[in-house]
């Protein structure tokens, strides 16, 4: 009987010792603030810079769940000499997900005021029409390209207006709203 009680005592320090350290590896709150206060200075990246405030707090919890996977205790992660690469890496890892996943998240890194100011889109579309042209651009971009790996390739190359992205945006701008997008070549 004493063994059993022992065994029973031994059992319970264990399990409580274990239950303690789980709950000493969540991120506390403020420790996820304070990371959501470092994710800030992200917010001028190109994709990150068009969501509303409401879509980067969902980024933000996405990579802070992605950190906290495998940084459970914060400190380690915030005392590591290279913890702003570190946070780096998670965020491109985040946005290339986001892309792989859906490539309708093509108005974050093709905002609908720079489609205006490179004459792609008219001014003054509505958001539903915003809408149409992004779905049939994700459609192209989803037809044209098998994996994210080509797609950034192709968004690397693309600084003519005859790239081929500049192509798809102006087919889809011609076909949805009879907007034609025409190349002047002015001669000196």
């Amino acid at each position: 009987m004493k063994r059993i009680l022992l065994t029973l005592a031994i059992g319970a320090i264990v399990l409580g010792g274990l239950f303690a350290c789980g709950e000493q590896a969540k991120w506390n709150r403020e420790e996820r603030q304070a990371m959501r206060n470092l994710l800030r200075d992200y917010r001028k990246m190109v994709y990150l810079d068009d969501l509303t405030e409401a879509e980067y707090m969902l980024f933000t919890d996405r990579v802070i769940n992605s950190m906290e996977r495998v940084y459970p205790v914060y400190t380690a992660l915030v005392e590591m000499p290279a913890v702003n690469d570190t946070v780096q890496v998670y965020v491109v890892t985040a946005i290339v997900e986001q892309l792989d996943a859906d490539a309708s998240n093509m108005r974050h890194l093709y905002p609908y005021r720079d489609l205006v100011a490179a004459n792609i889109l008219p001014d003054g579309l509505s958001r539903a029409e915003q809408n149409t042209f992004y779905q049939c651009f994700a459609n192209s971009v989803d037809n044209t390209y098998s994996d994210v790996a080509q797609l950034v390739n192709a968004m690397l190359a693309d600084t003519l207006p005859s790239s081929q992205i500049a192509q798809m945006q102006a087919a889809c701008a011609n076909s949805l709203f009879n907007w034609s997008v025409t190349e002047i070549i002015m001669e000196d």
